[in-house]
């Protein structure tokens, strides 16, 4: 049986995956790693899971004495790829999600090299879930000129540890394609945009540098692509409920039928920002162990953008209460 390690699995995140690994019905045994065993016993009850003490300081004593495992899901900081490099060299598969266009070079470097197994760089806005979302409407274009991407964190929204901590390193220095050129947009007012909502008052957004920005720029040949992410009321709190996360994922090229065209793609979490990576940590993990039907990975480093089907993944994020809705604009 497929065995699978999520270090940090008990928490926000992790606690969601294990949750959606476990309620999808796929023949794994999971196995939740983390500095406090017993702050997820009663998760470990609930998903019938494994617990392991990781220190990730020992990155590789943690994972030998965690036993074999065919699969390593970091829901963790790992600023110096220790678990990565301690997977790779142990011949298991690696899932990570915490790297941005600024801390992406090393890591990409040492998977390609070390990679005997699959190792899948997931560390777009909320685990792939905007790039599927602006994949799958690329398909109305016959040449894509734009994509415009944003997303709203309701500050209502519940967010785990590691991203309360890593919050001051969403604002940075944002990297955006315009006119063909590769452009580091500063913290400041002239680089924000105001982004609009149908029946909500828009939002301030500043750029953020974001791995969908230089994935869809690959895939799709944009020459304008850039990411935004702000803050403010979400559809759930204005409706009421809980807070909800949205991306709005905006495109404007050439239509198949030859005329301009331009199309939003809003996809919306009613659980939040935390339930809605753990959906795209799912599909990612699905696509690698291939659990859905597909051969598994191959060895090597792999992007979302080119080994998951946009479409398919959105399907499965429906299944997880995702809203994903096209509508065309003005």
């Amino acid at each position: 049986m497929t065995r699978v390690l999520i270090v940090g699995g008990y928490g926000l995140v992790g606690g969601w995956v294990a949750r959606h690994l476990r309620a999808a019905g796929h023949d794994v045994d999971l196995v939740l790693g983390g500095r406090s065993p017993e702050a997820g016993r009663e998760l470990a009850g609930e998903v019938g899971a494994e617990l392991v003490r990781f220190d990730l300081d020992d990155a590789a004593g943690s994972l030998a004495a965690a036993g074999e495992v065919d699969l390593v899901i970091s829901m963790m900081q790992d600023p110096h790829d220790d678990l990565l490099v301690a997977a790779l060299r142990a011949g298991t598969a690696h899932l990570g999600i915490v790297r941005k266009m600024d801390n992406v070079g090393p890591t990409a470097l040492l998977a390609a090299a070390l990679a005997r197994k699959p190792a899948l760089l997931l560390g777009h806005w909320q685990a792939g879930a905007t790039t599927y979302a602006a994949l799958t409407a690329a398909r109305e274009f016959e040449r894509v000129d734009t994509i415009e991407l944003a997303a709203l964190f309701d500050p209502a929204d519940a967010v785990g540890a590691m991203t309360s901590n890593d919050r001051g390193a969403f604002f940075v220095p944002g990297l955006a394609r315009r006119e063909g050129r590769w452009e580091h947009l500063a913290v400041e007012a002239a680089n924000r945009r105001s982004v609009s909502r149908a029946g909500l008052p828009a939002f301030e957004a500043q750029p953020m540098g974001v791995l969908d920005v230089a994935g869809l720029a690959a895939v799709t040949g944009a020459p304008n692509v850039r990411f935004d992410l702000g803050e403010g009321t979400s559809r759930g709190t204005a409706s009421g409920d809980r807070a909800s996360h949205e991306i709005y994922a905006d495109l404007t090229g050439l239509g198949t039928d030859g005329a301009a065209h331009r199309v939003r793609t809003t996809v919306s979490d009613p659980f939040g920002q935390a339930h809605l990576t753990a959906a795209g940590v799912v599909i990612g993990t699905e696509r690698l162990l291939g659990l859905s039907g597909e051969e598994p990975l191959a060895a090597g480093l792999h992007l979302p953008e080119r080994v998951v089907d946009a479409e398919h993944a959105v399907s499965r994020l429906r299944d997880f209460g995702v809203t994903v809705e096209r509508e065309p604009r003005a």
